[in-house]
């Protein structure tokens, strides 16, 4: 009978206290959990004096099966247990002689599997660790997801933070926890002893000032004032060490913001039955984009100012900027950022830009 599938919480939890198994199979989009449960193990399962002899952590890609497999064998030197990782186990040759090891571990060694692919679960050796260890799938969270998970990572690490900085910070980071985590750790250096987070603190922690910082520029955008966002964006700019990285930050920001427009804009589409909006609470559209419903009005403001042509139009801007920056061409940040705004702002039946 297959196992079921463990949580962040449940392993993090189990690993804190101490609690190991023989064998870990951890795989999905997401990595941060993957990189903090490895980190949560080293810290835990060994004592620094014992990584010497007690830790191996090998690559797939490089390794023997059965070198591997000895290694996991094998029983540790002065101390409680041995810890075995193997990175992009999917690429280890061979490796569903790994079968017969899940159905015996060693119970001294902790092995810690990490895919970079997701696996045929149901062929060996996923099938015989499926049944036999411990198996975690971590899918990347979806934007309406990411709020409550800044706030609650904001409270483990002992702070409160106000909804504005939340849906800031959440604007500013996508989908991408790595990248939250690190805005936090900048936030709770920013901040001192303080223990509450507010949207200046995420502004000022960010190298931008209260003018000139990128929500006003998604606000200028949002509200058309193409004037306002050409100055927001040169101030931004200027402030900024490396433009380059400044303007795909922007592009980011901006990119993420427009997709909380088209889902909105998804939202209210008349069904196939009916030529009428659809008509859904302001909890469900807040659910539907990942915002808080204090902020909801905004968005539903901005997107009277932008129907479905000017919403592709924005995605093409965003697009067409983003090739760009990569080496798509030799034009300026400045040049690049400015076009994409005249294309995005520009009223569609007035230009054929």
């Amino acid at each position: 009978m297959a196992s079921k599938k463990a949580t962040y919480e449940d392993l993090a939890a189990a690993f804190k206290q101490g609690n190991f198994k023989p064998m870990y199979l951890l795989y999905g989009e997401e990595r941060y959990f993957i990189e903090s449960l490895q980190a949560l193990l080293l810290k835990n399962a060994l004592e620094e004096p014992e990584k010497d002899f007690n830790l191996d952590i090998i690559y797939g890609a490089e390794a023997d099966v059965q070198n591997v497999l000895s290694i996991c064998a094998s029983y540790p030197l002065m101390a409680q247990r041995r810890v075995v990782i193997v990175r992009d186990f999917d690429r280890l040759k061979e490796n569903r002689r790994f079968a017969d090891y899940a159905k015996q571990p060693n119970p001294s060694t902790v092995v810690f599997l990490v895919c970079g692919r997701r696996p045929k679960m149901s062929a060996h050796p996923y099938l015989a660790i499926n049944k036999h260890g411990v198996v975690a799938e971590f899918k990347a969270l979806y934007s309406n997801q990411m709020p409550s998970w800044i706030e609650r990572a904001a409270r483990d690490r002992g702070f409160s933070i106000e909804p504005n900085a939340i849906q800031m910070l959440t604007e500013f980071v996508g989908c991408n926890l790595q990248n939250a985590v690190t805005e936090l750790e900048k936030l709770s250096t920013y901040v001192g002893d303080r223990k509450t987070l507010t949207a200046d603190d995420v502004v000022q922690a960010s190298g931008q000032t209260r003018e000139f910082n990128v929500f006003e520029l998604q606000r200028a955008i949002g509200e058309r004032r193409h004037n306002d966002a050409i100055r927001v964006t040169e101030r931004l700019l200027q402030q900024s060490s490396n433009r380059r990285q400044e303007s795909s930050r922007i592009i980011a920001v901006l990119t993420s913001y427009f997709i909380k427009l088209w889902k909105l804009a998804s939202a209210q589409r008349p069904t196939d039955r009916s030529s009428e909006k659809r008509r859904i609470s302001e909890k469900e559209m807040s659910s539907s984009i990942g915002v808080s419903p204090f902020f909801l009005k905004e968005y539903l403001m901005c997107l009277r100012r932008f129907d479905e042509k000017a919403l592709k139009r924005a995605f093409s801007a965003l697009l067409a900027a983003d090739y760009e920056l990569k080496g798509g061409s030799s034009r300026s940040e400045r040049l690049i950022l400015n076009l994409m705004l005249r294309r995005m702002l520009t009223p569609v039946a007035n230009t054929t830009a």
